[in-house]
């Protein structure tokens, strides 16, 4: 396809996601275009479809000649935010570009996602013009009065190879008129400058190493940066240490940067700490079960705020990686990165990159041999974490969910994104970043998992634009697991079919203290219970609104949602809660029976699910039910657990759950992302779980769960599926070691 008919494919495209997928095929065939066909790109990028405009300036990118790099620079000044800032990533792809570095340098100092994509062009750009990017970035820093500003800047001068650009670190790192962050940012880099020249006696290595001594030695935070940064020059040196692993096993990283992961699963529901954090813990215990299969098992995740030098508990994290910190020991561990400040959540998260890389690096030189690193998100962790295994030699193993593909596609079938709007809502949401991001880590995993949904290979293919039929070998099917027989245990204590143990008894003790503020008429409904983050992607504010607005349903249930930091909101949480508040307001007298629980650990969590199976004596009525309002579901964790207490579910009628609801028998399937389809599915939950086959329907949802969701099934499945990427690692070693 030549240009002309490329880009009117994305022009004419019918969807969204068709006019990304068009998009992509534009750039492929800009690469191969003819001179005068620059023309017609320069032209597009000034369409009205915000659609054809992104797509034109992302292929002057791919095109590469000098008139296309000098209009992405132009572009960098154009009004239309949503067009700099692709202007920016494409000028990455582009020979570096005199003029550009400037308003490069400019957009990295603002920070953001659009910062952290000039950084990232910057850094390519300094790899064959150092001496340019570097006076580009010390003229910024000798007018940059903001210490956000100067922060950045001097990260981004640590990305800058050569002398002048560590003789300018070296300045800042001990000047004590520098703010603590922008001192922070020298000593990181200068740590990454040993790793690099640290087994030459290079000057500025010698230097380095000595103004990070004298840092490490003295009061306060800086001390810990500073240590952080001599044992990434120690570890990365340590050839032995690099080369060390258990005797027998696997070692498995599995990483989720965004959330507060511990054993103890007690931050679940707070921020971004969802099911996946149960997940995490659960599936590593489980994986270390699976004989001598897996060896090791670290659980990365991001300590914000957190540069202390801990040591390791039975269930909580250690927040660095001291020299002495042994990571190759055998067992689940804990690991948080340690990251300056206070969580932006994943949306807001990008502008950490080289802090997440350098901590990511960090973990995976510290662990030794690693024989996959499991990467689940299209978020800054999986971008990072796939880079660092690229340059460590390790495998990938990524689980491939069409997010957020499968969210535009719902959101553009109900009318709240429409084609017009893509541009708003790629500015805050970076979607067609995301949606290539997930191909990119596609490209480059060892292994491909999915989850089960309806017609798999067809659904993938048409949300995420990959064929995973190309090559089957790398591609398992496995469903997400749960610990069944810990959950059946909780639902024998609530019901007081075994002696209750403390967790169990003080879960319900919280329990009922809330359920004892609903005024006394209430407390002979059943409870509709929901778990998650408040996020809009799950849908929470959707459903207090529904309940609101049906007063049938608020005269059959009481509602209560476990999930959200309420006296510490993220932004993401605050505007959740303030929607929810909002509808509230309208009607005060109708809110009586909505209970926000706000996030608990996850053992409580679930005893509440149990206790909602049974009712509590004066409280809450038997019958109560669980209800998902995600606007789209790629599995549902908390899902399968209420299913395990034999609770009835209400659920998303598209992903996941509609490959193991039975609809009408163990729970609802609806159309969540309208109020009155899921306030109607509210109301047949309801019926079914006080129905004459409600029993039966209770037991045909505990039974399919423990056959088909265990997380020692799940965890089986993995073992074969790092093993197969470990091997393939092991094959292509072999290769390239014979190989003239």
């Amino acid at each position: 396809m030549d240009v002309g008919a490329a880009l009117e494919a994305v022009r004419s495209s019918g969807t969204i996601l068709e006019g990304l997928r068009a998009g992509e095929r534009l750039e492929h065939a800009a690469r191969r275009a003819a001179p005068g066909d620059v023309d017609l790109l320069l032209a597009a990028t000034a369409d009205r479809d915000p659609i054809t405009a992104i797509a034109a300036v992302r292929a002057l990118g791919a095109d590469r000649s000098a008139r296309a790099a000098d209009h992405l620079v132009t572009l960098l000044g154009d009004d239309r935010a949503h067009i700099a800032e692709h202007a920016v990533e494409a000028l990455g792809s582009v020979a570096p570009h005199p003029v550009g570095i400037a308003p490069l340098v400019r957009r990295c100092a603002e920070g953001g996602f659009t910062g952290m994509l000039a950084q990232r062009t910057l850094e390519t750009w300094a790899a064959s013009m150092p001496d340019a990017v570097h006076a580009g970035l010390a003229a910024a820093l000798t007018c940059e009065g903001d210490p956000a500003g100067r922060t950045r800047l001097v990260e981004t001068m640590g990305l800058v190879p050569g002398t002048a650009a560590a003789r300018a670190l070296l300045g800042v790192a001990p000047d004590a008129a520098e703010p603590d962050t922008v001192r922070a940012a020298a000593l990181a880099a200068l740590g990454d400058l040993l790793a690099e020249l640290g087994r030459r006696d290079a000057p500025e290595a010698t230097a380095a190493r000595a103004t990070l001594g004298t840092v490490a030695r003295s009061p306060g935070p800086l001390a810990k940066v500073a240590t952080l940064a001599l044992s990434d020059g120690l570890t990365a040196a340590s050839t032995a240490r690099s080369a060390s692993a258990p005797s027998s096993g696997l070692t498995v990283v599995q990483l989720f940067l965004h959330g507060d992961v511990d054993g103890s699963l007690r931050h679940s529901g707070q921020g971004d700490t969802g099911g996946i954090a149960t997940l995490l813990v659960h599936l590593g215990n489980a994986l270390l079960r699976q004989g001598d299969a897996v060896g090791r098992v670290i659980t990365l995740s991001g300590g914000w705020g957190d540069l202390s030098l801990g040591e390791p508990s039975a269930e909580g994290a250690t927040p660095t990686l001291p020299p002495d910190e042994d990571l190759t020991l055998r067992g689940h561990r804990y690991v948080r990165i340690p990251l300056w400040g206070k969580s932006t959540g994943a949306a807001t998260a990008w502008a950490r990159r080289v802090e997440v890389r350098r901590g990511i690096r960090r973990v995976l030189r510290a662990a030794g041999r690693v024989d996959a690193l499991h990467l689940r998100m299209a978020d800054l962790g999986s971008m990072v974490g796939a880079e660092v295994a690229a340059e460590l030699g390790i495998p990938v193993v990524l689980t491939l969910a069409p997010d957020p593909q499968a969210l535009i596609a719902v959101r553009e079938a109900d009318g709240s994104l429409p084609r017009s709007d893509f541009a708003a809502a790629d500015s805050v949401e970076h979607l067609w970043f995301r949606d290539r991001l997930v191909r990119d880590l596609a490209e480059q995993a060892a292994h491909l998992v999915l989850f089960p949904r309806p017609d798999v290979e067809r659904s993938i293919s048409r949300l995420v634009g990959v064929d995973v039929s190309r090559r089957p070998e790398r591609v398992t099917v496995i469903g997400e697991g749960i610990d069944v027989v810990a959950l059946q245990s909780v639902a024998k204590e609530v019901r007081g079919g075994m002696p209750r143990g403390p967790v169990t008894a003080a879960a319900l003790e919280d329990l009922d203290a809330l359920l004892t503020r609903l005024p006394p008429e209430r407390r002979s409904l059943p409870l509709a219970v929901s778990v998650g983050r408040l996020a809009p992607v799950k849908g929470m504010a959707t459903l207090v609104s529904a309940w609101l607005a049906d007063p049938e349903l608020r005269r059959r249930c009481n509602l209560l949602v476990i999930g959200g930091d309420l006296d510490d909101p993220t932004a993401e949480e605050a505007a959740e809660l303030s929607r929810i508040h909002d509808a509230v307001i309208l009607d005060e007298s109708s809110g009586a029976g909505l209970v926000l629980a706000g996030h608990r650990p996850n053992a409580t969590a679930t005893t509440w699910l149990a206790a909602a199976r049974g009712g509590r004596p004066g409280l809450s009525a038997p019958g109560g039910v669980y209800v998902c309002a995600s606007l789209k579901e790629e599995f549902g964790i908390a899902i399968l657990e209420a299913m395990a207490v034999a609770l009835v579910v209400v659920a998303p009628d598209g992903g996941g759950p509609a490959t193991y609801v039975d609809d009408g028998v163990t729970g609802v399937l609806t159309d969540t992302s309208r109020a009155p389809a899921l306030a109607a599915g509210i109301g047949r939950a309801l019926d079914l779980a006080t129905s004459p086959g409600a029993e039966l329907g209770g037991r045909r949802a505990k039974t399919m769960v423990r056959e088909r969701f265990g997380i020692d099934t799940m965890a089986a499945a993995l073992c074969e599926v790092y093993s197969s990427a470990s091997s393939g690692r092991a094959r292509g070693q072999a290769r390239a070691a014979t190989t003239p």
